[in-house]
């Protein structure tokens, strides 16, 4: 399934190989790992590895994260979209987390917020889910702010992992999309 939704400024489709050196630079930034838990990548075989990772999410469980590509330029800006958990994480399991990472370049600008508004949009119309979830660290002010501009509540601080200190866990009912 190719998804395909458009904002005034965005296309947000499915992240194809042809996004390696989009997704190079997005994830090779030290920057852009700052409040997550992986390293910044070091080559584009890894990069390779992901999309392979993504496309089989696809695949498996119809959804994943999408690229965020401008409608202008055609530059893939970052990606945004849900994944389906099915491993326990936070006494859930089986259930849909919204996330989104942008190119530093591109931060400030409102395109996690737009995009969010149309994959949330898409989620809970196309997804049999009456709730959609959002973690961030505890330290990541600029997710969290997009995540209550969206709507999403703080339900709880936890303890993703082992190797991980606290995070947040957001949640967003369907009965509470705008």
């Amino acid at each position: 399934m190719k998804i395909h939704l458009k904002t005034e400024r965005l296309i947000i489709r499915e992240i194809e190989m042809t996004d390696v050196d989009d997704m190079f630079e997005m994830d090779s930034d030290p920057e852009v790992h700052k409040y997550i838990l992986q390293t910044p990548v070091t080559s584009k075989d890894e990069i390779v590895e992901v999309i392979k990772m993504l496309r089989k999410q696809y695949k498996d469980n119809g959804i994943a994260r999408w690229a965020v590509v401008d409608k202008i330029s055609g530059e893939m800006l970052g990606w945004c979209g849900i994944k389906y958990y099915t491993d326990e994480l936070n006494g859930h399991q089986n259930f849909y987390e919204h996330g989104y990472r942008f190119k530093q370049k591109h931060w400030g600008k409102g395109y996690a917020t737009e995009s969010s508004k149309a994959v949330l949009n898409w989620a809970f119309s196309n997804l049999n889910t009456d709730a959609i979830y959002a973690i961030t660290d505890l330290g990541n002010n600029g997710s969290i702010h997009v995540l209550n501009k969206l709507g999403f509540e703080l339900k709880e601080i936890f303890k993703y992992n082992e190797t991980r200190l606290k995070c947040n866990w957001f949640e967003m009912q369907k009965s509470d999309w705008k």
